[in-house]
């Protein structure tokens, strides 16, 4: 007879009952096994069959368990369940995340070094500011004030000096000036008794806080003085109420206006001293880099949207990028204006002496943004979903192109002469020739060119040529206004040589002209010498 048919066990479930059970139930799983262990130490069941159960419910057990772990209803399992899953996967959670910070980390360091530099600056300047409280000289001549020092640096110390500058100016003015009006206020109200000194200063507090708030709506003070208005108001409030209760109001004035102006000086000296960040540099740089940015669309755009076929194929990745750049010029306003405010209170350094023309930098960015913002126009039609067809964009492809080409070598060679503060008028030559290829498109706009095509199909090609005269207009007044600011700011003459001109490097051949154009009139670029 066979061994299993010998086994006699009541109180465990069938086999087919219990993998069921096994299948559905996890606590009916622990029993199952507890069972199965406690029926190993029967003296009449086999050895073997005893193994082969054993192994089976364990292999069911965990079976489950995987089941578990990836079956869709894991949302509706029981809190434990989902805690115990959370924790086995937190591990791995920690350090993908750990990862991704380091990377995001490294990324912002590479992006510009000097972040990196600007705080080991801040943290040098926290170290020398505090030695107010840890030499007993020091300390023994500010006291508890000396925590304004360490304030002060945190709040002073940006990341360029012309912020820095105009914060600590802003906090040493405020505070010296409104400490005065605190303990003048707090003077007036002790002639009027103890019952009319709270009355008196009450008022007073009313009234400089209506009068300074109300002038930080000003535009030019809320641009250059906001932060000293902010700082006057509540160290008047600091010195003229605690002087109700303090009879030393006047050394409490002193005290704060000291730490303070020592807390300015150490963010002045560390800022200015230490690699330094100039502002004006930066918007002097971030002008030029937009205009850049406008010529590579320019340059991108002729082939972009005439699908030259062998040319298109080459060159359409490279053209991507440069249709996509314009679009952070459209956003630069804000900033912008906010450079040129902090500009304002840098000393003069380098090619930047003192007042240089800064407001004129603005001029010139709002004038690059609304030739930005035909821009965005004209690329709304790279992927307009009622496209003129192929054929008849070829009657107007060659002076379209050469508008755009020309418009793209005039900003670019703006942009550089701009940023090495060189005062040429080679642009001049490029805005000519696109004036010439506009003169040649209106004449061929004005003939019946179009008799047999439909409208729908005309209108796109026709606005793109339309876009393409008023943006002419916006770069000459981009070039007037850089020669303005060249004339103000006393950029160096530099020495111009004639060239034949090179044709641009994303542009493998010559503008193919239609047999109705004529031919472009030949023309140089003026190549600045350093």
């Amino acid at each position: 007879m066979p061994i299993c048919q010998s086994v006699s066990v009541p109180e465990a479930p069938s086999c087919n009952n219990a993998q069921l059970e096994l299948q559905i139930n996890p606590s009916f799983a622990y029993k199952y096994l507890e069972s199965e262990t406690k029926t190993m130490l029967s003296p009449d069941f086999s050895q073997f069959t005893l193994f082969h159960l054993f192994l089976k419910s364990c292999l069911s057990f965990l079976e489950y368990q995987m089941e578990t772990l990836t079956s869709p209803q894991q949302q509706s399992s029981g809190p434990i369940t989902r805690g115990c899953q959370w924790f086995k996967a937190l591990p791995n959670q920690f350090c993908d995340k750990t990862m991704e910070i380091v990377r995001k980390t490294k990324k912002l360091g590479q992006d510009d070094p000097r972040r990196i530099v600007h705080s080991l600056k801040v943290g040098l300047a926290l170290t020398l500011v505090s030695l107010f409280y840890y030499f007993k000289p020091l300390y023994d001549g500010f006291g508890d004030s000396a925590m304004w020092a360490v304030l002060t640096v945190v709040v002073v110390l940006e990341f360029s000096v012309g912020a820095t500058l105009g914060k600590g100016f802003n906090r040493m003015l405020a505070t010296f000036v409104a400490g005065g009006l605190g303990v003048g206020a707090h003077c007036l109200a002790t002639l009027a008794g103890r019952k009319g000194e709270p009355i008196l200063i009450a008022t007073f507090v009313f009234i400089i806080a209506v009068i300074m708030t109300f002038m930080r709506f000003f535009p030019k003070m809320k641009a250059r003085y906001d932060y000293g208005l902010l700082i006057f108001i509540l160290t008047f409030c600091l010195v003229s109420v605690s002087g109700y209760r303090d009879d030393q109001v006047l050394k409490m004035a002193h005290e704060r206006f000291s730490t303070i102006l020592v807390g300015s000086c150490a963010s002045l000296i560390v800022c200015i001293c230490v690699c330094p960040v100039w502002i004006g540099e930066d918007l002097h740089n971030s002008v030029a880099t937009n205009m850049e940015k406008l010529g590579n669309f320019f340059q991108a755009f002729g082939d972009e949207y005439f699908e030259v076929s062998e040319e298109h194929d080459q060159s359409s990745e490279n053209n991507k990028s440069y249709l996509q750049g314009y679009r952070s010029v459209l956003t630069s306003k804000s900033s912008e204006e906010t450079m040129a405010n902090f500009a304002r209170w840098e000393p003069g350094h380098g090619p930047f002496g003192y007042r240089h023309p800064w407001k004129m930098y603005l001029k010139i960015g709002n004038l690059t943004r609304d030739c930005a913002y035909k821009v965005e126009a004209l690329n709304n039609y790279l992927n307009c979903k009622i496209q003129t067809p192929v054929e008849i964009r070829g009657k107007i492809q060659g002076q379209c192109k050469r508008v755009s080409l020309e418009c793209s070598r005039a900003l670019k060679e703006m942009a550089s002469t701009f940023r090495k503060m060189v005062r040429t008028r080679s642009a001049i030559v490029h805005i000519d020739s696109s004036k010439e290829a506009a003169e040649e498109l209106k004449t061929l706009l004005r003939t019946n060119l179009w008799e047999e095509a439909d409208l729908l199909e005309i209108i796109p090609a026709a606005s793109v040529a339309s876009l393409l005269l008023e943006i002419i207009e916006c770069i000459e007044k981009i070039s007037e206004a850089v020669n303005e600011l060249a004339k103000a700011a006393a950029f160096r003459n530099g020495n111009a040589t004639v060239l034949p001109e090179q044709p641009d490097s994303i542009h493998q051949g010559e503008v193919q002209n239609d047999s109705n154009t004529a031919m472009p009139v030949p023309h140089v670029a003026i190549i600045v010498a350093e």
